[in-house]
């Protein structure tokens, strides 16, 4: 395949997996809006549905023998990219509303520059330290501030918070993962990485899935579930990698400012949500911040 093909399909698929998980918050908002699934069982079906649909996909691929040392590595991946990553935005999102939880997705970014700093020894240049300032300056505002006082997609300072550990725990991955990230193919990741959540999860929250009355829930919201399992989950992570394979770093990284822009656009179309003046400057800040970050990372690799 041709470079400019190849980076045609990086842009493609990049395009395509932040634009399925933009809209996915407000769909996940308002799945749990109807009061039948709760957070720890859309968790539950989008792990678990999650781990089937990547063992399945696996059997159309050629087979990766996995080296035994690395399944304990595989398994601290599943806990912090899948299982506690998903159990925080999910629960958050159950509490706050779409927006917020999409303008917290985009800090993802600053915390894994501040985390690889700190642990790697990354120097930090001024362009990032002034990033970090002002990502984590719009990240505050948004949490302490950002309450909206309407009653449809009020915002949450718990949810808030949760939607960025969530951003928290995946930089973690990020950053203490990277061997086994660029040694594995997407799938056989994904399948090893979904399965450990699975295990993860089992003993915690299995008996929410028996708790929901499944005979009760409409069809729109069977809909929303299909949607989260097989656009936000199994289609977006199985072809993101593509993107990361073929652009630069920064470029990968813009792409994920159409998360909040996409999850907005949707929720207000939606009425589940309001955009008001305070969310609109902590979106500025995020932004800004995460583009001087990687405008400081574009300038260290030419």
């Amino acid at each position: 395949m041709s470079t400019i093909k190849q980076q045609r399909t990086g842009h493609l698929a990049l395009l395509g997996s932040n634009v399925m998980w933009g809209v996915m918050a407000p769909i996940s908002k308002f799945v749990l809006a109807g009061g039948i699934v709760t957070s720890a069982a859309l968790t539950d079906i989008r792990i678990f549905g999650g781990t089937l649909l990547f063992w399945i996909a696996s059997f159309f691929f050629r087979a990766e023998v996995v080296d035994r040392k690395d399944y304990i590595k595989l398994f601290g991946a599943g806990f912090f990219s899948t299982a506690f990553n998903q159990l925080c935005f999910i629960k958050g999102v159950s509490l706050t509303s779409p927006v917020d939880a999409s303008i917290c997705t985009s800090t993802l970014p600053i915390w894994t520059m501040i985390m690889a700093a700190i642990f790697l020894k990354e120097p930090v240049t001024s362009k990032k330290a002034g990033g970090v300032l002002l990502g984590l300056s719009g990240a505050l505002l948004l949490v302490f501030f950002g309450n909206t006082g309407a009653s449809k997609g009020v915002s949450n300072i718990w949810g808030d918070a949760l939607c960025l550990l969530s951003q928290i725990s995946y930089g973690v991955y990020l950053v203490f993962f990277q061997d086994v990230i660029k040694k594995y193919s997407p799938v056989t990741l994904m399948k090893w990485k979904y399965t450990f959540g699975a295990m993860i999860l089992v003993p915690l929250s299995f008996t929410s899935l028996f708790s929901v009355e499944w005979g009760t829930l409409p069809f729109q919201q069977w809909a929303g579930l299909g949607y989260i399992l097989l656009f936000g989950t199994f289609l977006s992570y199985l072809i993101v990698p593509l993107g990361q394979k073929h652009l630069r770093p920064t470029v990968v990284a813009m792409y994920n400012y159409l998360q909040p822009v996409t999850a907005a656009t949707v929720a207000i179309l939606w009425g589940l949500d309001s955009f008001n003046v305070v969310k609109l400057i902590a979106v500025v800040l995020i932004f800004s911040g995460v583009m001087l970050v990687n405008k400081s990372r574009a300038a260290e690799h030419r």
